[in-house]
């Protein structure tokens, strides 16, 4: 597989594509809507929440972490998880001015 040559890209491009992978697995869709659900940070079990492994869930928020979309805390054994507001609401702008394209009516084309 060669390289993705991110840097011929615009930058609000490669941003839709790092956001876009965020929604890629259906894990880390169901990790953020259990976080959307708390009012504060989540220190629950979201292994037994999601119902995946734990290696599984980690790596997933591995994931998110890294994509800037969730924050984590350390407390004791526990690990408290919540939606990052800044970079989630950064992301929202980008994707929304992105899907708010209108597909152009070209009756003759295709």
């Amino acid at each position: 597989m060669g390289l993705a040559k991110t840097e011929i890209f615009t930058d609000e491009q490669n941003q839709i594509a790092i956001f876009s992978k965020a929604f890629g697995h259906p894990a880390r869709v169901a990790i953020l809507q259990q976080l959307f659900k708390m009012d504060s940070c989540y220190c629950g079990d979201l292994v037994e929440d999601i119902g995946l492994a734990q290696p599984t869930v980690s790596q997933h928020l591995k994931e998110l972490k890294n994509l800037g979309l969730i924050k984590g805390n350390v407390e004791g054994t526990s690990v408290c998880y919540c939606i990052d507001r800044e970079n989630w609401l950064k992301m929202k702008e980008v994707m929304n001015l992105f899907f708010d394209q209108d597909v152009p009516d070209h009756p003759e084309c295709c």
